[in-house]
Order: structure tokens, then C-alpha cells, then sequence
């Protein structure tokens, strides 16, 4: 079986999806692979900033959003030893800090507009195993596994959305060089108490860096900061002088955490990196958010950082198809801006990794 379309996606997370969207909205053919049955599973990053939020309301999306359901952060909190000692407020006109959106909300409201279109196209349970080049090297489909059977996809420009580690960067011969940052993430979800605020919290916990994020539906998830590579040694001790050490710095969770963090198997591990890639696009191939750029969870910039590469993407894809760029050239001639801007991104991240310490410095 093979499908021809104008531009294939691989990936239906934030990004992939917005683009597919933004692409078919302007007459352009797309297919959109996800290699999940569904794309209802659960994200770690949900968070959306200003700019992230700026992009759903210019393309009407936001409000579909809203309808389903977020939180608007309207505070960040800093804690040590159980006391709150420095609150910040965002500043007018924004009214939050800081919004959560769970992942299932953002890809219904956006993939529920994109199956209006004739010109889109979603196939799910659809790995992709390989990239097909002609006999000029460039990359003009791919190959699928879908429910058992192959098939191919032909497409002049294949997209890679498809995460952090990436299968279509892999196979068109892109290198990613990885950088670590000294720690990893462990993942935690818990019921709020009774009077919780939509906030932000942060606490240094043996100088690692604790923080709770309000979540739609009355959760908080905890973001807690370990050393790289130490979870296997970590979990070989007591867990609960471990636990114990949450609940000094943050009082409110004692029964929530006590009845909902029973075992090291009640967190899920993050192995934090982050990435660059020399070039984002080849021979018929172009890479974004995470497959491009891989971010930390600092700052939560990954989400908004992938919707704004869906949003700039649709805008050139569509000016090279309008001008005859069968190469898509555009693309690589406009990488350098939004590689600086990443670039900048990226620097803020691990300052606010190195100075986040310092916040606590006349309080520990």
C-alpha cells in the first residue's frame, strides 16, 4: 500500500499536530503518523507560557481548549522548611504565572479541527521503521509498520516530531549532541488537599531542587530533581526517610503524599537532557521541538518551544509550495533565526538550573 501526500508528519504530540492542522488549513495534503493507538496518554510537560498560549488564540484554538479544561497558575511560591517565605505574583495584563493544559485537552481541540479537513489525515498505530531516498539521496518517504502490515508513505518533505528520540532524525543521518545537566527528574502525582491554590511551589531539598504544579482536576504533580544516574542506587534504600524529607519541606501534602506515594514504583523517572543538532534540516527531511531541540524541564519552554516551530513551519512550508521550492530550500535558509532563539532558551535553562539555589540563600 502506498499514500501520497504533500508533506508527511511523524509524531502527533503538540507540535506535530498543530502543524498538520495549520497545513491542511491552508489546502496543503498531509499525513500525520502517531505510532500509539491513541494520543490520549499522559505528557509530563503541560504547562504553557505566554507565548504558547498567544499561538492558540491566534489560530482559534484556545477557547476549545478552555472549554475542555486548564488551570491558570496565579502564583509562584517559595517554601523552606515548611514556611512560605517569597511569593510572585504575575504582573498585569498577564493573569497567571503559568497555565496547566492537560496534553489529552490540547490534542483534542487541535485534532478535532484538523479532521474537518479534507486534506488531513491521521493514521495511528503507524510506526515508522525506515526513511526511502532516490537515487539523488534525498529523502522522499517513508516506511510504515501499521497493525501488522507495511506500507509506505511518499512525500517530498517528511517532518520529525517524534520526540527526543527521534526515529526520523536517526534515520536521515542527523546527529544529536546530548548534553547532560548534573540531575535527573522523578515524576509523582497526588491528589491536592482540601483549599489548595492554582500556584507553583518551589523548595531545596537537600540542595535539590523540589517543585509542585497545580494540575486540572484538583492533582498536584511533584518535580523532584536527583542526581544523574542515581536512581538505581537511590531506590535500594528506605524509601521512606526519602518521603519524609517532602513532607518537612511542604506540610500541606502529609496525608495526600502518606496515602498516594507508598514506594519508589509511585514515581516515574526523567532522564533530563538536552540537545543540539548541527542542522534541523536535510534533504527532504526537517526536524522540530524536541527532535530538533531537545529542552529540559526547566522553565517548561518545551511545550510552547514545539508549538512555536509548528507555527513558523506552516507559514515557510506554505511560501516554499507557493513559490515552486521543491526543495524546500526556505527552510534551511530560515533555521538560523529560530536556532539562535532556541539557543537563547537553552542558556536560560541551565542558569535558572545554576541559580536556582540562590533563592533560598538567606533562608537555609
Amino acid at each position: 500500500m502506498v499514500v501520497k501526500t504533500d508533506v508527511c508528519i511523524v509524531g502527533s504530540g503538540p507540535g506535530g499536530a498543530l502543524l498538520a492542522y495549520l497545513l491542511a488549513k491552508r489546502g496543503i495534503s498531509v499525513v500525520l503518523l502517531e505510532r500509539h493507538s491513541d494520543v490520549s496518554r499522559e505528557f509530563r510537560g503541560e504547562f504553557l507560557n505566554e507565548e504558547g498560549e498567544d499561538i492558540l488564540k491566534k489560530h482559534g484554538l484556545f477557547e476549545t481548549v478552555e472549554r475542555l479544561g486548564l488551570l491558570r497558575m496565579d502564583r509562584i511560591e517559595y517554601w523552606q522548611g515548611g514556611r512560605l517565605f517569597k511569593r510572585i505574583f504575575p504582573e498585569w495584563p498577564v493573569d497567571h504565572v503559568g497555565i496547566h493544559v492537560p496534553q489529552n485537552h490540547l490534542l483534542s481541540a487541535i485534532l478535532d479541527e484538523a479532521k474537518k479537513l479534507d486534506t488531513f489525515r491521521l493514521m495511528l498505530n503507524s510506526r515508522v521503521t525506515d526513511l526511502i531516498q532516490n537515487d539523488r539521496g534525498r529523502f522522499t518517504g517513508v516506511k510504515v509498520r501499521k497493525e501488522g502490515k507495511d506500507m509506505i508513505v511518499e512525500s517530498p518533505l517528511i517532518i520529525g516530531a517524534d520526540g527526543r528520540f527521534s526515529t526520523v532524525r536517526k534515520k536521515a543521518g542527523i546527529k544529536a549532541v546530548i548534553k547532560n545537566h548534573g540531575y535527573d527528574l522523578l515524576w509523582a502525582k497526588i491528589p491536592a488537599p482540601k483549599g489548595w491554590q492554582p500556584s507553583i511551589k518551589m523548595a531545596l531539598v537537600n540542595d535539590s531542587q523540589v517543585a509542585l504544579f497545580t494540575q486540572t482536576g484538583g492533582a498536584i504533580q511533584i518535580g523532584w530533581n536527583i542526581e544523574h544516574d542515581s536512581f538505581p542506587q537511590l531506590r535500594k534504600q528506605p524509601f521512606e526517610p526519602f518521603i519524609e524529607k517532602l513532607l518537612m519541606a511542604f506540610p500541606e501534602l502529609i496525608e495526600s503524599a502518606r496515602e498516594n506515594i507508598r514506594s519508589w514504583q509511585d514515581f516515574i523517572l526523567l532522564d533530563v537532557h538536552s540537545s543540539y543538532c548541527e542542522t534541523w534540516t536535510k534533504d527532504g527531511v526537517a526536524l522540530m521541538g524536541d527532535a530538533a531541540h531537545t529542552m529540559t524541564p526547566t522553565g517548561a519552554f518545551g511545550l510552547n518551544c514545539a508549538m512555536k516551530d509548528a507555527d513558523l513551519l506552516a507559514d515557510l512550508i506554505r511560501e516554499c509550495i507557493l513559490h515552486e521550492d521543491a526543495e524546500f530550500l526556505g527552510l534551511k535558509a530560515a533555521e538560523p533565526e529560530r536556532k539562535s532563539e532556541i539557543e537563547r532558551l537553552q542558556a536560560i535553562q541551565v542558569d535558572k538550573e545554576i541559580s536556582f539555589a540562590s533563592q533560598f540563600a538567606a533562608y537555609v
